[in-house]
């Protein structure tokens, strides 16, 4: 009984250390959603224990609207890789290709639903598990 108890509180503190540093991230992250971009509202999270592990995101793109995907893990830019995938897993765009860019702008002629994949980038050594992924729409 003892031992499940402590056990327990271990996970609450964990749970609770990562909640907290994400929030971190998610702060830092929003300073690409700029002031012409609309944010969509939500923050995606992913706790990712290692470079191996990839978050996946699902989200449904208008046509003729330009988007704009910020993606952070840790407290400096560059550290997460992510990847928008169609719905039949095609790569359609990946940041890798631009030096793990923290932020991407995105414009589909047609509606689409897409996957957004983010993994921690084994090469920078981010300090954090935490992925976020923030998704806004530019003003008209």
């Amino acid at each position: 009984m003892k031992k499940s108890l402590i056990a327990a509180a271990l996970i609450a503190g964990m749970y609770i250390v990562s909640h907290a540093q994400c929030d971190t991230i998610a702060s830092l992250c929003v300073k690409h959603i700029t002031n012409n971009y609309i944010s969509d509202g939500q923050q995606y999270r992913a706790l990712l224990l290692n470079a191996e592990e990839t978050a996946e995101f699902h989200t449904t793109l208008f046509a003729e609207t330009i988007y704009r995907f910020a993606a952070c893990s840790g407290l400096k830019d560059g550290n997460l890789i992510f990847r928008v995938l169609d719905k039949d897993r095609n790569v359609l765009f990946t940041n890798q290709n631009y030096r793990n860019a923290p932020y991407w702008d995105f414009k589909s002629k047609s509606t689409i639903d897409v996957i957004i994949e983010a993994q921690l980038d084994p090469d920078r050594n981010p300090g954090s598990g935490c992925a976020v992924l923030l998704i806004g729409f530019k003003q008209k």
